[in-house]
């Protein structure tokens, strides 16, 4: 390899490194120092000390003087707010929470990453013993609900790809060969919903639906995450529509307008409108339960 390829080697993994903390940082609820960060990327410490101030000097990292930790800076959260589209989350989270205490289970916002689908907000479900999936973590296309929809419409590039590599086997009742799981896309497609019955975790079940943007593609999914014994194998039509209606209204804040044929949900437009309040779900309590996670 060349000098110049060296360089540039080490260009490209620098950048990853830069990333890694970035994610490490905000993926985690709480300010890190800088031995925390090197023991969760296995790095030299350091090494991720050059990092984070260099990211700290761009705006994007922050250190609290009092502690030395890091915390996300004011560049981050610029850029959050500068994109041109609906915030996901925002527009997502009061319907969540309705969502949550209709069913009564946990409700799980994700989005298309290049290795299946990536967690953006959970809702706790009212369960002392709670079932959760924490933001940050990427589902498997093949294996979870919220998986299986993005892939489902996802452009047929995306599909083969995932299609002909290797399928991990989580479980036995995971779909490992190419033929049962285009079976299965098909039918994800003509239901609009999808299931993962123990395909991950035994135990554990989900059940997703997509949601679309303004220009009509599948943005994201929404689903529900509980034990077998409440969300089965064949979901009752109760949960179903109630997470489709979520899913629709979703959609709609987003600048998605279904065919003119097609029932505008209510409530969509405020849904629009809404900032998530807090206040507003005196259900939710901050007692820590025992956790189980996904």
């Amino acid at each position: 390899m060349s000098n110049l390829d060296d360089r540039r080697d080490y260009g490209v993994r620098s950048v990853q490194l830069a990333i890694d903390i970035l994610e490490a940082v905000a993926l985690s609820g709480a300010e890190l120092g800088v031995t925390q960060i090197a023991v969760q990327l296995q790095l030299t410490k350091g090494s991720v000390y050059r990092h984070l101030q260099t990211l700290v000097e761009r705006g994007y990292l922050a250190q609290n003087l009092a502690t030395t930790r890091y915390h996300m800076g004011p560049r981050s959260r610029l850029l959050a707010r500068l994109s041109a589209k609906p915030d996901l989350i925002e527009a997502a989270e009061p319907l969540m929470w309705d969502l949550r205490n209709t069913v009564g289970q946990t409700v799980v916002l994700s989005e298309m990453s290049p290795r299946g689908a990536m967690v953006l907000r959970t809702v706790p479900g009212p369960s002392p013993i709670e079932i959760g999936v924490r933001p940050g973590s990427e589902l498997a296309f093949h294996a979870s609900a919220q998986g299986k929809i993005l892939l489902a419409y996802a452009p047929k590039p995306l599909q083969q790809r995932v299609l002909s590599g290797p399928l991990q086997q989580f479980t036995g009742k995971t779909i490992t060969k190419r033929h049962p799981l285009e079976t299965e896309l098909e039918r994800v497609r003509a239901r609009g919903y999808a299931t993962a019955p123990e395909e991950i975790i035994l135990g554990l079940n989900a059940l997703a639906v997509p949601i679309f943007d303004e220009e009509g593609n599948c943005a994201a999914t929404v689903a529900i995450v509980g034990s077998i014994q409440f969300i089965r194998a064949e979901p009752n039509r109760h949960i179903i529509e109630s997470l489709r209606d979520t899913g629709r209204q979703i959609s709609y804040a987003l600048g998605y307008r279904p065919p003119k044929d097609a029932a505008v949900p209510r409530k969509a437009v405020v849904a629009a409108k809404i900032k998530p309040r807090r206040a507003r779900h005196p259900s939710r309590s901050p007692s820590r339960s025992p956790r189980r996670s996904t």
